[in-house]
């Protein structure tokens, strides 16, 4: 592995989430699994703060997911988690304990427990104060400028030019409160504060790949086909089902997907955006393997098992994207086709063993190539660390692939097609009530 050094650029403006001088991809090829990397060398510690204990922050048997796992492999004995922020003290106490009987006893043996961010500040010693927060709370405690879910400005006003990384979505508000995040956007880029939010499928070596073949032939994209179909029999939290808690399935779940159409796609023009849904009410909308008891949910809260929508992009290409609650068992099914002239590129199974389809100008068949073992989770936060550290390998080094602006926009997107589905249904609804009266008066 190459020597790492520090930039002579410290305290420049590459601070900010858009750092100018950093490139807005990544070499595939510098995406190395995590058993690979050498640690960041260094003999100070690496303050950290984590908010939130639960699956996202310290992993479960439901998915890939585990931030301080990631974190340790990164920073090694240099890690030192001052605090882990969570309400549920009980919770929060037993996972620590996981990690004191562990080997990395070292980055946790000092960790103390506050149910508030709050409550830390007021108990920090000058020595425990953090190089980074990182938030893996529930996305309804966050992304709003309301007191009790606003945790970004509290990081802001709390630790000015720490760095951030928060967990996608950014919100699961109500839609009035999108321009919330575009305000708290506008204060983590005006005060050049480091923040990462986790699109982790951006750090993919496919995906980057893909990047690379259009920015190397001067592609212009002409079309996005993105599809998710999970398997609902895995999914067992009642509040995922509830659109009151979760904001529905295309929000909190085919969010990557939506945010990989942007990424290759560009900017949406949002007042395009159509959708269609299958609710559950309809015929077609029966599932026969649920695992939670559906009618402890309000009718008008229970989420579409299909959501189909399509948009242009400010390009003047097109996007579409599908979101199918279908599939039984465990694995989920998830595939994103993106057209250029003369070529096709078809990223699947992009959360378990990603595959890239490539077909080019001059061969009609399809070059298939396979990334086995490859970890976006840590590629993601690799990423964030050496941009906190200030080191690069080369002045082609890379910026932050999701800043919160970006994924604000995302979020936009999400719930354009959320309400232009209920719009749709709506419209459905009122013609056939204005149907069955016709009828009625023959």
């Amino acid at each position: 592995m190459a020597s790492r050094r520090p930039s002579e650029r410290r305290g420049s403006d590459r601070r900010g989430s858009g750092m100018s001088s950093r490139r807005p991809s990544i070499d595939p090829w510098r995406l190395i699994p995590m058993d690979k990397v050498s640690h960041v060398g260094g003999s100070d510690d690496f303050n950290v703060v984590f908010i939130g204990a639960g699956n996202i922050m310290f992993g479960s048997d439901e998915g890939p997911w585990n931030h301080s796992f990631r974190f340790e492999h990164k920073l090694g004995r240099r890690l030192k988690v001052v605090a882990l922020i969570d309400p549920a003290i009980e919770r929060a106490t037993a996972v620590l304990q996981k990690k004191c009987d562990s080997f990395v006893v070292s980055a946790y043996q000092d960790t103390r427990v506050f149910k508030t961010l709050e409550d830390f500040v007021k108990n920090m010693a000058p020595r425990d104060r953090p190089r980074a927060v990182i938030v893996g709370s529930p996305p309804m405690f966050r992304g709003s400028t309301q007191p009790g879910r606003d945790i970004e400005i509290q990081i802001l006003k709390y630790f000015p030019g720490v760095a951030m990384f928060i967990e996608k979505p950014i919100a699961t508000g109500p839609a009035h409160e999108i321009e919330d995040g575009f305000k708290i956007a506008k204060m983590i880029t005006d005060t050049k504060t480091i923040c990462s939010v986790g699109y982790m499928l951006r750090y993919l070596k496919a995906v980057q790949m893909m990047k690379q073949i259009i920015e190397e032939n001067n592609l212009t994209v002409m079309s996005t086909i993105a599809r998710y179909a999970c398997a609902y029999t895995a999914i067992s939290k009642p509040d995922w089902w509830d659109k009151s808690k979760s904001a529905g399935p295309v929000i909190e779940q085919g969010t990557h997907f939506c945010d990989l159409s942007r990424y290759f796609g560009g900017e949406v023009d949002i007042a395009t955006v159509s959708a269609h849904s299958l609710e559950w009410d309809e015929n077609a909308g029966q599932l026969s393997k649920m695992t939670i008891d559906e009618s402890k949910i309000a009718p008008e809260n229970r989420i579409p098992r299909v959501t189909a929508a399509n948009w242009k992009y400010d390009s003047g290409a097109v996007g579409s994207f599908t979101h199918v609650v279908a599939l039984q068992g465990t694995d989920y099914s998830c595939e994103l086709e993106v057209y250029a002239d003369g070529y096709s590129l078809k990223l699947v199974n992009p959360y378990v063993q990603p595959v890239l389809y490539i077909r080019k100008p001059g061969d009609d068949h399809e070059q298939t190539i396979r990334f086995p073992d490859d970890d976006p989770f840590f590629s993601e936060v690799s990423n964030l660390i050496d941009i906190i550290e200030d080191i690069e390998e080369d002045p082609d080094a890379a910026q932050i692939l999701s800043t919160y602006e970006d994924a604000v926009r995302t979020y936009e997107l999400t719930w354009a097609i959320r309400q232009a589905s209920e719009r749709s249904r709506a419209a459905k609804m009122e013609a056939s009530a204005k149907a069955a009266e016709a009828a009625k008066a023959v």
